[in-house]
């Protein structure tokens, strides 16, 4: 069985970029690096000093971004 990782740049992206992989756990490794690149991308690249709840809230929408199936 291969895993998917599809990853959206926004919610409008209509051609997300597919990523497989032959086992969960570097589906799941991908994934959970992928969102910590995601959201520190934001954070260094912020004008403005980000706060714990507001990196948690961009945390939140860049999973909603990036999902695994199998």
């Amino acid at each position: 069985m291969t895993y998917i990782v599809t990853q959206y740049a926004d919610y409008l992206d209509t051609n997300p970029e597919r990523f497989e992989f032959d086992t969960w756990h570097e589906a799941e490794d991908w994934y959970h690096e992928e969102i910590e690149r995601r959201v520190q991308f934001q954070v260094d690249h912020s004008p403005y000093p980000i706060s714990e709840t507001e990196r948690e809230h961009i945390e939140e929408n860049e999973r909603q971004l990036v999902r695994i199936s199998g």
